[in-house]
């Protein structure tokens, strides 16, 4: 009865969808952060956001160039890929807290109304999709008075 348990939950664990991102390569120990603001840093608005990545370029969409990508803001929202995993696999939305940057910008200057915010930066490839293994910041979190 044991060996049947034990082979059930490893079928059952086979059938399970496994999400990675898209079919681009990356640089496995690559790192986008948020050089600014701090997280937990209070600021005025209009706020300027600078974007950090060790291990990969910088390109804007529409250039295929190997391990390279252009920055994504996640604004007021769930970490990225957290309530829906297959997001990781498929292009990045572009609404409202989902901010794309695909001139290559490496800053933002963004009019955020007074309150608590969240931000997190989503390395997308030439064509918005989040790399084989995704690069993304930490989110933080900022107060505008």
């Amino acid at each position: 009865m044991k060996h049947l348990l034990t082979t059930a939950a490893i079928l059952t664990s086979l059938a399970l969808p496994v999400y990675a991102g898209g079919p681009t390569p990356s640089n496995a120990d690559a790192v986008q952060y948020i050089i600014s603001p701090a997280d937990g840093a209070t600021v005025s608005s209009p706020v300027t956001v600078q974007f950090g990545l060790k291990g990969m370029g910088v390109a804007p969409a529409g250039v295929e160039k190997d391990m390279t990508g252009h920055h994504h803001l996640v604004l007021d929202s769930a970490p990225f890929g957290s309530d829906d995993a297959e997001a990781l696999s498929t292009a990045i939305p572009s609404d409202e807290t989902h901010i794309h940057y695909g001139g290559g910008q490496t800053e933002a200057v963004l009019e955020l109304a007074p309150g608590t915010h969240t931000l997190q930066l989503v390395l997308g490839d030439w064509s918005h999709t989040p790399h084989a293994t995704p690069i993304m910041s930490e989110v933080i979190t900022i107060t505008v008075e």
